[in-house]
């Protein structure tokens, strides 16, 4: 499943990059998916929304067993 995780966010990467961002991939256990945001989203007050309406939002439509995404530090 890890896999299939890094690919999906290899594919959003891009979007977070135009603004300056990027995202890491931690870990991925039991459904949980760990990540870190970088650059600009570290400390966008806006990075909880593109956590949850974007990253998240992205994996559990393309791999169900998917049940959240957290950042790393949680």
């Amino acid at each position: 499943m890890k896999e299939k995780v890094q690919d999906i966010i290899n594919k959003i990467r891009p979007m977070l990059q135009a603004d300056g961002g990027d995202v890491e991939l931690v870990d991925c256990v039991d459904g949980i998916v760990k990540v870190r945001l970088k650059g600009a989203c570290a400390g966008c007050p806006m990075s909880q929304m593109t956590l949850r309406n974007g990253i998240e939002r992205v994996l559990k439509k393309e791999i169900p067993e998917v049940k959240a995404v957290v950042p790393a530090d949680a």
